[in-house]
């Protein structure tokens, strides 16, 4: 089997393809992996066993069809993560998203259609759906997006909606609440805040703190991925949870607990512009569908991401000074 991973030296990505090369997901035994990765800020090679024989690595962009078509040719199967990724960023400036999330997905599919690869994993974020006051968002809500990231990401999903009632490509979308662990980028909630306690500074609270999310172990959520790749249907969507509901002020608790850190390490800024209050997701399909479950508590992973954190500052700092965070 050969698998085409699109941003695979990111967070998630690196993640999945790790696991793969280590043989992790049932009937990928022995798989073969291109990666394709432009490496933006957020992509990094150190993320990826770049020795491992079984992997391929391409730096290259999901806009660019002649690369595209021309190394697609020969894969099973293409797990589709790049993406830009951060909503601050969006709010800031929104272009970069709409190429490309909207764009660079459809050229992707683009591709994918030419050469007559699939299936495709499209994977996408629950922030698609909006905010819910009560209750949980099931796939066949309405999008109601709300960020120029989430915009973007609609956009993705919609598009790839439309390559399958169009074209009949086969391609299959999941949809994640907020992932953390192992590997994430420092400007990311849960290790921004580990990162700058281990540091002894401050970390940037917004608001009240009362804002909602889910998490997700970024290897639950893999496994996810894997399933919908080994047996999810054409044309589906697929949320992918971890039961897990948080308001924000109350995971800022955990991580200063875990860190040594008391709330004179907090500062409370303000609200970032359109700032979603809550997220919830309804993933019984994909649990009746495929078997998917949680693993990992939120109390063992988020002690075991701050672990990683303190015992890796080689790979995070380099990470936080081109940021400028801190």
């Amino acid at each position: 089997m050969r698998v085409f991973v699109t941003g695979g030296a990111g967070f998630i990505g690196s993640h999945y393809v790790r696991t793969l090369l280590a043989d992790g997901y049932p009937g990928c035994e022995g798989a073969r992996v291109t990666v394709l990765d432009k490496l933006s800020y957020a992509g990094n090679t150190a993320n990826l066993p770049m020795d491992d024989e079984r992997l391929t690595f391409l730096r290259g962009d999901v806009l660019d069809q002649e690369l595209l078509r021309r190394v697609l040719p020969g894969h099973d199967a293409v797990v589709h993560f790049a993406a830009e990724s951060h909503v601050d960023r969006s709010v800031d400036g929104a272009t970069a998203f709409v190429l490309n999330n909207v764009l660079g997905t459809q050229s992707l599919l683009d591709a994918c259609l030419h050469t007559g690869t699939g299936p495709v994993v499209h994977v996408s974020t629950d922030e698609v759906y909006g905010s819910i006051a009560t209750g949980a968002w099931s796939e066949d809500e309405p999008l109601l997006p709300n960020s120029p990231y989430s915009a973007s990401k609609a956009g993705s999903d919609l598009m790839a909606r439309a390559y399958h009632r169009t074209h009949g490509l086969d391609v299959r979308i999941t949809r994640c609440s907020n992932n953390y662990g192992p590997h994430q980028h420092p400007e990311k909630l849960i290790p921004n805040f580990v990162t700058r306690l281990l540091r002894g500074l401050t970390v940037p609270l917004y608001g009240d703190g009362a804002n909602v999310r889910e998490w997700l172990h970024v290897d639950d959520h893999c496994r996810a991925i894997a399933l919908v790749l080994a047996r999810g249907r054409a044309g589906e969507v697929y949320n992918v949870g971890g039961a897990t509901a948080l308001t924000n002020r109350e995971m800022t608790r955990r991580l200063l607990e875990l860190c040594g850190a008391d709330w004179d390490r907090v500062e409370h800024v303000a609200d970032r512009k359109g700032h979603d209050l809550r997220y919830a997701i309804d993933d019984a399909k994909i649990r009746a569908e495929l078997g998917y479950a949680p693993r990992h508590t939120l109390e063992a992973g988020l002690r075991e991401a701050v672990e990683w954190y303190r015992d890796h500052p080689g790979w995070w700092k380099p990470l936080v000074e081109r940021s400028g965070n801190g």
